[in-house]
């Protein structure tokens, strides 16, 4: 399955209680698991005013819908052609 990434404005989430973040996954898992296995979160990066989510999904149609389904905004996503890491370089 295709992997994405998923910028999502979400002002001050850098800010978000452990609370508040534990409810958002929650939300996510929920939306997922009614889904079924064609799609699967791997993990989020919360930076100041953004959540970069890495998603593996049959298709970009899947991320719009659990998006839409857990009131998640989904501002940009990309497919990832080919993951780089140091060993690149050798």
């Amino acid at each position: 399955m295709p992997k994405y990434v998923i910028e999502r404005e979400i002002p001050g989430a850098g800010n978000l209680s452990t609370s508040d973040l534990q409810g958002i996954s929650q939300k996510s898992c929920s939306v997922l698991q009614n889904m079924g296995p064609q799609i699967q979160w791997v993990q989020s990066y919360v930076t100041g005013d953004k959540v970069y989510c890495v998603y593996i999904a049959d298709n970009e149609d899947l991320i719009k819908q659990h998006a839409e389904q857990g009131g998640f905004p989904a501002n940009s996503i990309s497919e990832v052609r080919t993951i780089i890491d140091p060993t690149t370089s050798e």
